[in-house]
């Protein structure tokens, strides 16, 4: 097996807003413009995507019912740790609700955490240990 993860897929309640949210807001490429059923965005090595909530619910099978935490976080890592406060001002602006302030971590790297219109958490974290690319 050659490890790896291509797609990360983000089952969204309103396609246009969320696509508005990534693209607009987070400045994400969009790979193509007709988002009708569904958008990709392209980035290094790994793939976003955005499909309709119940659509995804239906192709797996399961409730679009559910809430909570689900216990799983995206990331983003930046190169320096102004970054980050900056890449979490970018994302208020653009509609993303702050959920934790950035702040020191217990790893030594410093970090902080928003949640997407559709209430998925990012972190946005400078890690002085390694450099993830």
């Amino acid at each position: 097996m050659d490890p790896r993860i291509s797609i990360i897929t983000l089952g969204v309640t309103d396609l246009p807003r969320s696509v508005e949210f990534y693209r607009d807001g987070l400045g994400l490429t969009l790979f193509d413009e007709n988002t009708e059923s569904i958008a990709f965005f392209q980035n290094r090595g790994t793939w976003l995507s955005l499909y309709p909530r119940q659509s995804l619910a239906d192709d797996v099978g399961v409730s679009v019912e559910g809430s909570g935490f689900s216990g799983v976080t995206l990331a983003h890592n930046v190169r320096t740790r102004e970054d980050v406060d900056e890449l979490l001002d970018v994302a208020v602006v653009a509609g993303a609700t702050l959920v934790k302030s950035a702040q020191d971590t217990f790893w030594g790297g410093y970090s902080g955490y928003f949640a997407d219109p559709d209430g998925y958490l990012w972190e946005i974290a400078w890690n002085p240990h390694f450099w993830i690319e």
